[in-house]
């Protein structure tokens, strides 16, 4: 901002007006900000620099062994396979919730409220210890012949309970999220496509869900970014993921905080790039709700340098 002064021109005489003068506003906020800012940058710094205690050499010899290879790797499976299922069952609760059946509605509420209303970990921690409640698992009549048993722990072996725990609690996530997607979209929309013999699963698979993407997409990506570090719930169930493959090294060297810093540079960098494909998909489904996409990070650093006349 500037404030302009503008000297009286007399138009009586036939004066021509004067340049304008535009002084910049003075801003001293911004410089105590930035002062306090970089003291803390540099106070910051100097202490993970000069810090023995880090031992970034001990990390950087534990950063790409086998044994955290392996942990990340598991943790990107279990994270990709439970928002697939996530994902999946979510839509099918959301389609429930707007059912006009009152029995599938509340089902899908049910379902809902008992995974949104208890804890993560707890809900791992029953799947991994459902042997307790239930030795065996059964198919077969009430009270009848069985045509299925089998022990507990054959069926939900720890990977099992990691991708159940996960899976299902966020498909109660996803459920609200999908609805409130399907709700933006205008009913006169739907109205029309029926009006034409479409039917409702054609209506809501090819002109509901389509548009529904603009609200659905944000959300499901942080959904995925908080699933990612989520799976270090899984640690607990055991199942031997990032944090789990930590704590094996660090429960042989003691180097505690070390170790858990490393595992953290490798959430920071994972979360890192699932932003970064985040924002692209955002700007893809933007489209067609605004004139103009925003610039990506790319497009605003060529055009900071060709302000300064680098080609």
């Amino acid at each position: 901002m500037a404030q302009i002064h503008v000297e009286n021109v007399n138009k009586a005489h036939g004066g021509k007006p004067e340049a304008i003068s535009a002084i910049p506003l003075r801003h001293p906020g911004r410089w105590v900000a930035v002062a306090i800012i970089a003291l803390f940058m540099a106070m910051g710094l100097h202490t993970v620099f000069t810090n023995p205690r880090f031992k970034w050499s001990l990390q950087w010899s534990y950063f790409f062994s086998a044994q955290i290879l392996h942990g990340v790797s598991t943790t990107l499976e279990l994270t990709v396979a439970s928002m697939a299922i996530g994902v999946t069952l979510g839509v099918i609760l959301a389609v429930m919730r707007l059912s006009s059946n009152p029995i599938v509605t509340g089902a899908a509420w049910f379902y809902i409220w008992v995974f949104r209303g208890t804890p993560l970990l707890v809900q791992l921690l029953i799947w991994a210890n459902l042997g307790a409640l239930f030795p065996t698992l059964s198919i077969g009549l009430p009270f009848g012949h069985q045509f299925f048993v089998k022990q507990t722990f054959t069926i939900i072996p720890s990977v099992a309970a990691a991708l159940l725990g996960l899976g299902l609690n966020e498909a109660a996530y996803m459920a609200e999220i999908v609805r409130a997607g399907i709700i933006s979209v205008g009913e006169g929309q739907a109205e029309a496509a029926a009006s034409i013999g479409m039917r409702k699963m054609m209506i809501m698979r090819r002109i509901v869900l389509p548009q529904a993407m603009r609200v659905i997409v944000p959300p499901t990506g942080n959904e995925t970014i908080s699933m990612l570090k989520s799976t270090s719930l899984v640690a607990y169930v055991p199942y031997v993921e990032l944090l789990f493959a930590t704590q094996n090294i660090y429960t042989r060297n003691y180097q505690i905080m070390p170790l858990l810093i490393m595992a953290s540079l490798w959430y920071l960098g994972i979360t890192s790039i699932l932003m970064i494909g985040q924002y692209y998909v955002e700007r893809y489904y933007a489209k067609g709700s605004s004139r103009q996409l925003p610039l990506t990070p790319l497009q605003k650093i060529k055009m900071r340098i060709s302000k300064f006349g680098v080609k």
